[in-house]
């Protein structure tokens, strides 16, 4: 008996077309790029937050946030000293919020925005900083 057999140039011809169009079809689809806002606006909470820990003092304590998270009073005192400095720090595109035990200063975190944040604690308390594109 004679059996019906597929030449195996044909077969091979086959499976270069599927491949090729694979490769075709990977470059028409592409890949996702990977979604690198977040680490980056996390990066800057983290630079504004150790700018902020390390600054000194222009009172009398050991730290320029210790002063500003001492109590109500303090904090009353230098919010648009610490507003104004968080601005400074961080890149005119980016908007934030800094959250304090005694209140917060900066803008409103709005729905459905991806942020970045970074908390520093002191002896005074904790401070956070979240940070997105404007």
């Amino acid at each position: 008996m004679d059996r019906a057999q597929l030449p195996v140039s044909l077969l091979e011809a086959a499976l270069g077309v599927v491949v090729i169009l694979a490769v075709a079809l990977g470059f028409v689809v592409g890949v996702p790029t990977p979604d690198t806002r977040e680490p980056q606006l996390t990066a800057y909470a983290n630079d504004a937050a150790t700018i902020l820990v390390n600054e000194p003092p222009e009172h009398r304590d050991a730290t320029r946030l210790a002063e500003i998270l001492a109590d109500e009073q303090s904090f009353q005192r230098e919010r648009d000293k610490l507003r104004d400095r968080t601005g400074a720090i961080l890149p005119d595109n980016l908007m934030f919020r800094v959250e304090t035990p005694h209140g917060a200063v900066g803008f409103p975190v709005p729905g459905g925005v991806t942020t970045g944040e970074a908390t520093v604690t002191t002896v005074e308390g904790a401070l956070t900083i979240r940070v997105w594109y404007a």
